[in-house]
């Protein structure tokens, strides 16, 4: 039988060329025959990748042959099939979007929070001049999130530096910060500490890496990700829901995106609503003219949809995707 895996990873490092970089190496994940989503800034690289173990084996021996990339640590998950339908490599600005990018304010290379291990973290984690801070979106820890954390109410994390005023008063607390994987702590740890908060730290590996070397204790609800899986499990020691169905408000761990593809939004609903609703948040996206059809999993691959002619008289294509998220 084949087996699989799916790779979380991200390293700040200087990428030369890194268009030309996010090129070439789209190409080389495609001739591993992997799948996944891979985002490339001349700050570094950020990426989830699936394959099979032999695929994936080659792919981490060949990113940490690259002296740019030795520092990389994947995070790896043993799957029964790919987490992803395609594979994409892409060039952007930041390889987590923060709209922070001048590097004589923020550069994770040169300062960021103290790094915590998964047990130094939960060791620390409830004392009392500890905070602990979730630093990702609404969606993301209304799912799942450590027990007693401060969250903030932002729908991505270029949100984060707006609300850092929110955070005044937890100065003189020691500030532990997490995220799904540790890759956004990297810059919003860097912001804290450039805007006077000196006890800076962050859970080095993330949630998933927590959950692998500390049981996952307090995490109370799933860890959303950023494949075809949605969520995974990450608390084996005192587990628990918290999340709830946005329609009838019954604790349901199940998310979804909104089959209304204008909307999309992330959601949690429970499988009752969710055939009630065919997959959608609100009545007004249940009859909107390009709902797409819900399979009970909420999640949806690329589906052409034909729009007008452009100048040329050729027919314009746009496509339904589950968008990325750092």
């Amino acid at each position: 039988m084949t087996r699989y895996q799916t790779l979380l990873y991200y390293c700040y490092t200087t990428i030369e060329n890194a268009e030309q970089f996010a090129a070439d190496h789209l190409q080389f994940c495609k001739s591993l025959e992997l799948t996944g989503r891979i985002i490339v800034a001349g700050e570094g690289l950020n990426g989830t990748v699936s394959g099979t173990t032999e695929s994936c084996r080659i792919y981490m021996d060949t990113v940490l042959a690259d002296p740019r990339f030795a520092a990389t640590e994947f995070k790896i998950d043993d799957v029964d099939e790919p987490s992803f339908i395609k594979m994409h490599c892409r060039y952007k600005p930041e390889i987590v979007h923060s709209g922070l990018r001048d590097p004589n304010i923020i550069d994770p290379k040169k300062k960021t929070g103290i790094h915590l291990e998964p047990k130094e973290f939960m060791e620390l984690k409830d004392q009392e001049d500890v905070v602990i801070l979730d630093v990702r979106s609404n969606y993301e820890h209304e799912l799942g999130r450590f027990k007693n954390a401060v969250t903030l109410d932002i729908d991505n994390f270029r949100d984060f530096p707006a609300k850092i005023n929110e955070l005044a008063k937890y100065k003189n607390k020691k500030i532990l910060t997490y995220c799904t994987g540790g890759i956004k702590c990297e810059k919003a740890s860097a912001l804290l500490l450039h805007e006077g908060f000196k006890d800076v730290y962050q859970l080095h590996g993330g949630i998933i890496k927590y959950g692998k070397e500390a049981g996952g204790k307090d995490f109370e609800g799933k860890c959303y990700v950023f494949d075809n899986r949605v969520s995974v499990e990450v608390n084996s020691v005192n587990p628990v829901v918290i999340s709830t169905c946005r329609n009838c408000g019954k604790t349901t761990a199940k998310m979804i995106n909104c089959a209304n593809p204008e909307c999309n939004e992330h959601f949690t609903q429970c499988d009752e609503c969710g055939t009630k609703m065919e997959g959608c948040c609100s009545d007004e996206c249940k009859t909107h003219p390009r709902k797409r059809v819900y399979d009970g999993t909420g999640y949806y691959v690329k589906i052409p949809q034909q729009v007008n002619l452009n100048k040329k008289g050729r027919t314009e294509f746009v496509e339904d995707l589950r968008p990325l998220h750092a």
